[in-house]
């Protein structure tokens, strides 16, 4: 039971977005899965290791979403496993690159239809964004965001800073968004 614990508090951790948990995660996990993946016989070596690479990429990614901490090990499994067939299929070109099998959802019965719920964080996202005080962040977050098609070095160059600069900006409003879904979803509601 207490490794179980403490894997579960390493999750909640990570999808605060502190660092030393996504480590320990890594760390914790990794035999696992690279177990699962080396599975593939036909996988070489490379193979293996981009595909392990991926399934963390794409669950650290996905972290934020997990309903239950405990259900992080499957889950991952699950997204490893998909990513290690997508890649025989490709190989084998019996799929094009367009129709990989898709990641299983975190959740087990999403509170609203993803659709909504993407709506939905979009929502708050530009609410925060409203929110912010007239200034550098507001707009740098406003360029990237809500308008879209620049890129953090065009900002940069635009506004007259460094990219370092604009990146700590859009850094900074993440955790801001980060800690304001997880305070929401904790609250159990939803505006």
């Amino acid at each position: 039971m207490g490794e179980t614990e403490g894997l579960t508090d390493q999750v909640r951790r990570a999808a605060q977005g502190e660092r030393s948990a996504f480590n320990a995660l890594y760390r914790r996990t990794r035999p696992l899965v690279a177990r699962l993946v080396a599975g593939f016989g036909t996988l070489d070596a490379d193979e293996v290791e981009d595909v392990i690479q991926e399934a963390y990429v794409r669950a650290f990614r996905g972290l934020p979403r997990l309903k239950e901490a405990a259900a992080f090990e499957p889950w991952l499994l699950a997204i490893a496993r998909n990513r290690a067939r997508t890649r025989l299929e490709r190989r084998s070109s019996l799929r094009r690159l367009e129709e990989e099998l898709p990641d299983p959802a975190p959740e087990a019965v999403p509170a609203f239809p993803e659709a909504l719920q993407v709506e939905r964080d979009i929502a708050v996202v530009r609410q925060l964004i409203a929110e912010l005080p007239e200034g550098e962040e507001k707009t740098t977050v406003h360029l990237f965001y809500i308008e879209g098609h620049l890129t953090a070095r065009e900002i940069a160059e635009q506004l007259g800073v460094g990219k370092s600069a604009v990146t700590m900006r859009l850094e900074r409003f993440r955790g801001r968004i980060k800690r304001e879904l997880l305070q929401r979803v904790l609250a159990g509601r939803w505006e």
